[in-house]
């Protein structure tokens, strides 16, 4: 990892950020939560623009803005500023609230997602201002708190402040890249959605040797549930589960093959020992292009040490399905949950619920600002542009296109070992100065589709690479 031209300020700055346990899903951190998005305010304010904690049902929104300029193009950088909790507490090999630097990294809880990510846009603009006094677009900032428990409050938000928020684009970094340096653009997400399935069988725990073989046993009923998913190809048994899966375009099929990861790579980040999936997809396709339904936890009977004999009156398991465009997350829930009544076997009950949900999010991969984000990741990095189907859900976009009527550029900066959501999560100051360049390069291509004339941005003599 090379060394890092940042400045000492930037530094201690993206430290102090991350010492805030800004953990949404705790009550208990309610106030580290509060004071975290403050200081999200105060530095914003700092840098030269107006800057608000805006209320919510739950955790505040941090809202800044220039004055707007009718002549410029309006840009809507979003981000959070809430973390997943740092559980198990053991596997981390620092403390996660207290950020240590290894071999070019920042280890900390939201190193990755998604402090360093935002924070990087927040320096370049403080860059520019500095530099020159002005910005090449009307910006806005919105970085909510809420990001981790599925943003409960932004959509009400967006629909009571439509006028504040009315913007052209919205750019945020909180996605992957394909490889580490390698610029990427994620053009679609996939959606989630999820239930809750338990299965009841007697009306209390029964001696499986005196009543085994009599009774189902609801754990071996929730195992053929299971197992009636999928097929050995490892594709999804459920009926019109793909009705509405568009087929994957020449090009794209072309770019995943080409793309700097593969099965060696993904390999690497997973420590399986081999990979499964549909057959007929090289394994980008499979995370981002196809749909799945994955179990998420299972349960049942006795979990202590040694055996208990022991047939049990329920067992239960989660599922998520990840859904790409066209799909309905409500439709497959409805789907998901006749095929699972219909292959649930005799002598048990099954309860099913419902959690949360996300639609799936595409953007044309070659509309205009798509291809000015491509010539600013391309300048940034000096590589060819990966452009991407990602297989995370982030459902706020969706929020964004129907309310506000703008797309969403995915501009990623965190590398694929990251550990987002897991211990030892981190974040390499070189990606934290690239975003830092790569919110300037930005701002000035999106500002160059609409606006003309004399620009005094310090970017302008640059040479500017396609895509």
């Amino acid at each position: 990892m090379k060394s890092s031209n940042l400045t000492v300020q930037q530094k201690e700055e993206f430290f102090q950020f991350l010492r805030f346990r800004s953990i949404s899903t705790q009550a208990k951190h309610d106030a580290d939560t509060r004071a975290c998005a403050a200081w999200l305010r105060d530095k914003l304010e700092s840098i030269g623009l107006e800057s608000f904690l805006k209320e919510t049902g739950g955790h505040p929104v941090v809202f800044a803005r220039t004055p707007r300029d009718p002549g410029k193009r309006t840009v809507l950088i979003y981000g959070h500023y809430d973390v997943q909790p740092p559980d198990p507490l053991d596997e981390w090999k620092s403390d996660p609230f207290e950020p240590e630097e290894r071999d070019g990294k920042v280890y900390a809880r939201g190193a990755s997602d998604n402090k360093g990510q935002i924070y990087a846009h927040i320096a370049g603009v403080a860059d520019t201002l500095a530099r020159d006094g002005q910005l090449p677009v009307n910006l806005l900032f919105l970085i909510e708190g809420e990001e981790e428990i599925g943003s409960p409050s932004l959509p009400g938000f967006l629909r009571e402040n439509q006028e504040l928020l009315h913007c052209d684009v919205v750019v945020l970094s909180d996605t992957g890249m394909v490889a580490h340096g390698v610029p990427t653009l994620a053009y679609a997400l996939r959606g989630v959605a999820a239930l809750e399935c338990v299965v009841r069988g007697p009306s209390h725990d029964l001696h499986s040797g005196i009543y085994g073989g009599a009774v189902m046993n609801p754990i071996s009923a929730a195992a053929r549930l299971i197992a009636s998913l999928h097929g050995e190809d490892g594709k999804v048994q459920i009926e019109h589960f793909y009705d509405r899966v568009q087929p994957l375009a020449d090009w794209e099929r072309e770019e995943s093959l080409a793309a700097p990861c593969g099965e060696a790579e993904i390999l690497a980040q997973t420590g399986a020992p081999s990979l499964f999936g549909e057959q007929g997809y090289n394994v980008l396709e499979r995370i981002g292009a196809r749909p799945t339904a994955e179990v998420n936890g299972i349960g049942g009977g006795y979990q202590g040490e040694g055996t208990k004999t022991v047939l049990p009156k329920e067992a239960f398991f989660k599922l998520t399905f990840r859904l790409v465009s066209n799909q309905s997350s409500q439709e497959i829930l409805e789907l998901a949950e006749k095929h699972l009544r219909e292959h649930c076997p005799p002598g048990v009950t099954l309860e099913i619920r419902r959690g949360h949900s996300g639609e799936p999010y595409f953007v044309d991969p070659h509309n205009s600002d798509v291809e000015a984000a491509c010539r600013a990741l391309k300048d940034t990095f000096g590589k060819k542009v990966c452009r991407m189907r990602e297989g995370g859900s982030i459902p706020i976009l969706l929020e964004f296109r129907e309310i506000l009527g703008v797309n969403c550029l995915l501009l990623a900066l965190a590398s694929p070992d990251c550990n987002a959501h897991s211990p030892n999560e981190s974040f390499p100051l070189e990606n934290l100065e690239k975003g830092i360049l790569l919110n300037q390069f930005v701002l000035f291509e999106l500002a160059q589709t609409v606006y003309r004339g004399d620009v005094p941005w310090g970017l302008l003599n640059r040479n500017v690479g396609a895509c």
